[in-house]
């Protein structure tokens, strides 16, 4: 029997610290996913709904994007995707009741954690202005009071439309259209705030903002590098592609500030041996300090090119261009410099160096630890020259493979969800559509929170998501928000973004991926991208958690018909009732999409084009593959301060908060915890078990204070520490951002640790 959600915020001010662990998976993590599932759905209603994950004939897993193999298993799911799908398929419910108890001011008040427990949204409700309740509404009052708001505005540029990662290739898709028709290119994303760095890079160098490879290259590689990554926690099914790539070969080399126990071993679940015993992954761990990634690439390109016979000459030759410009660059590179950048050894650099030549096929695999610098972009295209020299892109078993946090993150930008729009997608577009088209650039997340702020933008509009939570500077975030005059989220569930509003705010529930979703013409599914280009079928089997709910896709339909009006000939009622004819306008714009409904009827789905994969065609400026030469840079650390980086911990996936433990690095009923390394510890004086205040220090001046943390010491890099997200969002300027992307800086924020006044 599912339990009851908690009535009180748990007190976390006592964190329990023991060792952490050195193995991902295995017996704990089947009984920690069997705890959590029968908490929210029960017995039954557990193992019904878990073995349908990932399924051909079954639903996408709502959390991360790594792509699922051609021969499944019968539990085709991790750990953190079964709590993913617990968390949506729970049986708790949010009535209208929930919210004449607890008033806004209340909601405010309480954790991420507690809202989250509290069940699925069950109707939409509606903040009047000047009050502290939601209350029940109509759904097509809320769309007339979005379109009210709208009609109010001095420009369509005046409002927002925010994408989540969980959003189908649908509803992406008719998002945009109705943003576009309504005369604005604002479509910040969560890509905005992770992998917009590889994204910038990639597009530059290769000529496409994705990855290169298939799950199949995994199996081929001879070394696989997984730079800025914890699979363990963030992306675990990625565990069993690399065991199969080790069982085949493969060596890996860790580069990452801290050990993660997914890959020093994993005890795959699936296989008695996996389960006992498990296989050792990581062959070389690279323990490298804070956004020193870039210098890392540069010194391995320089001695790569010193070496007789390492580079593929005749693949520059014909596929590249800047090459001379590079060469001279990284010829430059220093040893000295390069050991005080990352913190590395030169017996360490020159291991991973004989490991890189005796490779034939290298695939870079790599996370938010790459992206969320102040120069991120040029280290991911470092790590694209690197690749280049050896002629590793276009070829099986080779390549780049920036790894996808959300379930179709990809597959949203690929739908056109950006605010920057290649002019040949609007130019199909208005073909298909017949009208025209905004050309000029709207905001990212970091343009929408100035806009906000500055009162240049006033309603708010979210598709899925916790905007507020997954933001930077989160005083500055929320007081932005509190200055529109509308704040609408679609969500399935309750989270801090809806207790930060606008004057007016709604909350509209919608279907999520393990419901089914029954339309006029019968019963729908929809289609996702994973972070490999494979595009497939959705299909909810749970009858939904209330009968008040609506789909992604009719949401859009409904909103813009009420926006829009008679003024649009889009037939936005046909796409409600048959997402069939959606994915038919899908095929006319978007290349790749040809035949769409024929090709997503493969139980297996179909894989995009990818030029630089298929036929070592590059289509950038140049037409060819570009090296790059940026100087390098690393973060300067002054004196007496340590270099933080925010992370996940083991029960949370992105913003959403499943428990307060992080089990593989051994902290317990508590999120409030800093790691700090023991060296660093003792210089600045801080014993483990002591509580601190964390101070961002960055150029601004401005005070940025997160208090109340306990100290743990851990063996991180020297100089730098970790603390888990969204909590020390709140150090991250909201212009401290990357170069190029404007991703915010959130893995490397100066901070100075001060005694708790609560110590």
């Amino acid at each position: 029997m599912a339990s009851k959600p908690p009535k009180s915020d748990p007190v976390q001010d006592a964190p329990q610290v023991a060792e952490p662990k050195h193995a991902a998976a295995g017996l704990p993590a089947i009984r920690h996913t069997l705890r959590i599932a029968q908490q929210q759905m029960g017995v039954r209603r557990t193992a019904l709904t878990l073995l349908r994950v990932n399924q051909k004939d079954g639903f996408d897993c709502p959390g991360c994007a790594w792509p699922e193999p051609e021969h499944r298993h019968t539990a085709e799911f991790c750990e953190n995707g079964a709590k993913a799908v617990a968390e949506e398929a729970t049986l708790r419910r949010v009535t209208p009741d929930f919210f004449a108890a607890h008033p806004v001011s209340d909601l405010a008040g309480r954790s991420g954690y507690w809202l989250g427990q509290q069940g699925r949204l069950t109707h939409p409700m509606y903040l009047p202005e000047g009050a502290d309740h939601y209350q029940p509404i109509g759904w097509d009052r809320a769309f007339e009071i979005v379109a009210e708001e709208i009609a109010a505005l001095g420009s369509p540029d005046e409002a927002l439309f925010y994408t989540s990662g969980r959003t189908s290739n649908e509803a992406a898709f008719l998002y945009q259209l109705f943003a576009r028709e309504l005369g604005t290119n604002n479509l910040p994303d969560c890509s905005n705030m992770c992998h917009e760095s590889s994204g910038s890079a990639l597009n530059e160098t290769i000529g496409i903002g994705k990855g290169s490879v298939l799950l199949e290259d995994l199996y081929k590689a001879d070394l696989i590098i997984v730079a800025g990554q914890n699979p363990g926690t963030n992306h675990p099914r990625m565990l069993s592609a690399l065991e199969k790539a080790k069982a085949n070969g493969a060596k890996i080399i860790t580069v990452n500030p801290l050990p993660e126990a997914g890959m020093e071993r994993f005890k795959n679940p699936q296989t008695p041996q996996g389960m006992v015993k498990g296989a050792a992954l990581t062959d070389l761990f690279l323990q490298i300090r804070i956004g020193g990634d870039q210098a890392l690439f540069r010194l391995l390109n320089k001695l790569i090119l010193d070496t007789e016979g390492a580079v593929d000459e005749t693949f520059v030759a014909e596929h590249t261009h800047g090459y001379e410009a590079f060469t001279e660059a990284a010829r430059a590179a220093d040893w000295d410099q390069t050991l005080t950048a990352t913190g590395l050894t030169r017996d360490s650099i020159d291991e991973a160096l004989r490991m890189v030549l005796a490779s034939e096929r290298t695939i870079v695999c790599w996370a938010m630890g790459l992206t969320q610098h102040k120069h991120s972009v040029p280290t991911i295209r470092e790590v694209v020259n690197f690749l280049l020299l050896r002629g590793n892109i276009g070829r099986p078993g080779a390549g780049v493979c920036p790894v996808r946090g959300h379930s179709n993150v990809q597959g949203d930008r690929t739908m056109g969800i950006f605010e920057r729009p290649a002019p040949a997608f609007l130019d199909a577009l208005e073909k298909e559509f017949g009208f025209t088209a905004p050309r000029e650039h709207g905001y990212d997340v970091v343009g929408a929170i100035r806009a906000l702020r500055d009162g240049d933008a006033k309603v708010f509009f979210a598709m899925g998501g916790n905007f507020v939570s997954a933001s930077p500077d989160t005083e500055v975030t929320e007081a932005a928000m509190r200055r529109a005059r509308l704040t609408v989220h679609v969500s399935t569930k309750l989270n801090r973004s809806h207790a930060v509003t606008g004057a007016r705010a709604l909350i509209l529930p919608t279907l999520g991926r393990t419901e089914r979703d029954l339309q006029s013409s019968g019963e729908q599914f929809v289609t996702v991208e994973d972070s490999m280009g494979m595009v497939h079928a959705s299909r909810g089997r749970l009858e939904p958690a209330s009968p008040h709910l609506l789909s992604e896709p009719a949401i859009v339909a409904r909103l813009a018909r009420a926006v829009l009006g008679e003024a649009s000939t889009t037939p936005w009622e046909e796409f409600e009732k048959d997402y069939a004819t959606v994915r038919d306008r899908i095929a006319r714009v978007i290349p790749g999409f040809q035949d769409f409904n024929a090709r997503v009827a493969d139980p297996a789905g179909f894989a995009l084009p990818h030029a630089p994969r298929d036929e070592r065609r590059f289509p950038t400026a140049t037409g060819k593959a570009n090296f790059t030469a940026a100087p390098v840079e690393h973060p300067e650390l002054p004196a007496g301060r340590l270099l933080l980086q925010t992370l996940r911990s083991h029960d949370q996936y992105n913003t959403t908060i499943y428990g307060l433990d992080d089990r593989y690095r051994g902290i317990k009923n508590g999120r409030r915890v800093v790691l700090v390394n023991p060296d660093d510890a003792r210089e600045l004086k801080i014993a483990d078990g002591s509580y601190v205040d964390l101070v961002g220090e960055w150029k601004d001046g401005v005070e940025r204070r997160a208090p109340g943390f306990r100290v743990v010491h851990y063996p991180t890099a020297r100089g730098c520490a970790a603390a888990y997200y969204p909590e020390t969002n709140v150090l991250v300027p909201l212009d401290s951002t990357a170069d190029t992307s404007n991703t915010p800086a959130s893995k490397s924020v100066v901070v100075r640790l001060e005694q708790s006044t609560a110590d």
